[in-house]
């Protein structure tokens, strides 16, 4: 959807390149501009062939690059990079591009349609902007950390980096908004989402909830209080996720269990002194996670097994989008991704192909601009 649409990115870590990766798998072509050293998530934790497994996560499908930013050559190749281009992503604090001199004032006057995103922790928040920060932060920041809460009320620490996946869905969404709007108007523009912002705009039903009744953790039917919509220790020490919330899903559950009588306890507290929460909790001891997973393939009742992430590929909803490519197992976006570009870039791995061929430079210059 996205062919013929170049996007320069300049972000490193995670929330950019998966920005960046999404458009990626929607057919744009991204060039991913490094230091000569690369993005440092290269070198991050664990390896995977050499390189670190959250670079490889987030940067398939893209063209690498190096270039030496601080230097007026560097400068120079990467504005007329951007010149031949309809977008720019950077992830930088407010304040390094303008130093670099590639700030979106500079390069709209190479570019006057240029659509340029910086995705930023705070935004351009006076009190907050210029104060390094990560996903934890802007999770709890944004309130989303509180409604992760075990049985005494600690915050739980998230295993998965929700609110820089968040960001980066935010990112590409607006440079997708933009690009539509300049191909209307003619016209780019700057944009800048703020990650925390990103965050404390998904607690819209607990704000509201909270303002009116006092209650602090959002729809109280869709976090645990009730039997019909809640998480269910099995015989084997696993967990089943049944979400019942609608009528005709909690009455197929309940027949299909051979529990009729259940019927009008629908929104009851899951709690111990319910005895309906009770015998669920021993029905659902009484059977294995895969014979509840049979379960609710055979009957409607929104009742699904908690996978670990080992288990994805051999689930048959991820059939067909779940691959390996090489040594880079992955999930395509539905309809999206190309697996046979699937593999991240080496660093500088398409120097010459981009500086010259877009940016018009010559064989001796572009070995001259890229190496160390």
């Amino acid at each position: 959807m996205l062919k013929g649409i170049r996007v320069i990115d300049f972000s490193n870590y995670l929330p950019g390149p998966f920005a960046s990766q999404r458009l990626a798998e929607l057919g744009a072509e991204v060039i991913k501009v490094e230091t000569l050293t690369g993005d440092p998530a290269r070198q991050l934790d664990v390896k995977i062939q050499g390189t670190g497994a959250v670079f490889a996560a987030n940067n398939r499908g893209k063209k690498s690059i190096t270039l030496n930013l601080k230097s007026e050559e560097g400068r120079s190749a990467a504005l007329r990079l951007i010149s031949e281009s309809h977008a720019v992503l950077e992830s930088f604090r407010p304040g390094v591009m303008k130093k670099l001199g590639l700030d979106y004032e500079t390069v709209k006057s190479h570019k006057p349609a240029i659509v340029y995103c910086s995705l930023t922790g705070y935004g351009e928040n006076e009190d907050y902007q210029y104060l390094g920060s990560h996903d934890l932060n802007y999770m709890a920041v944004s309130g989303a950390l509180s409604q992760l809460k075990d049985g005494s009320g600690r915050p739980v620490h998230p295993s998965n980096t929700i609110a820089d996946f968040m960001g980066g869905m935010a990112a590409s969404e607006r440079i997708l908004a933009a690009l539509l709007s300049s191909r209307i108007s003619g016209k780019g523009g700057y944009h800048c989402i703020s990650i925390a912002e990103v965050m404390a705009s998904i607690m819209g039903n607990h704000l509201l909830i909270e303002n009116e009744t006092g209650y602090p953790n959002g729809l109280s039917v869709l976090n645990g209080e009730i039997v019909a919509y809640s998480i269910y220790q099995t015989k084997d020490e696993r967990f089943a996720a049944l979400a019942a919330l609608e009528p005709k899903f909690w009455i197929n559950f309940c027949k299909s269990a051979g529990r009729e009588d259940w019927m009008d306890s629908h929104f009851s507290r899951a709690s111990g002194n319910n005895p309906v929460y009770l015998e669920m909790t021993e029905l659902f001891k009484s059977r294995t996670l895969k014979e509840w997973t049979e379960f609710g393939q055979r009957v409607d009742c929104c009742l699904t097994p908690v996978l670990e992430t080992g288990e994805l590929k051999d689930f048959p909803l991820f059939k067909g989008i779940y691959e390996r490519d090489g040594n880079y197992p992955l999930v395509k976006m539905h309809g999206g991704f190309d697996s046979s570009v699937a593999g991240p870039p080496k660093l500088g791995e398409h120097n010459e192909e981009v500086l010259s061929n877009i940016a018009g430079m010559s064989a001796e210059k572009v070995k001259a601009l890229t190496t160390k």
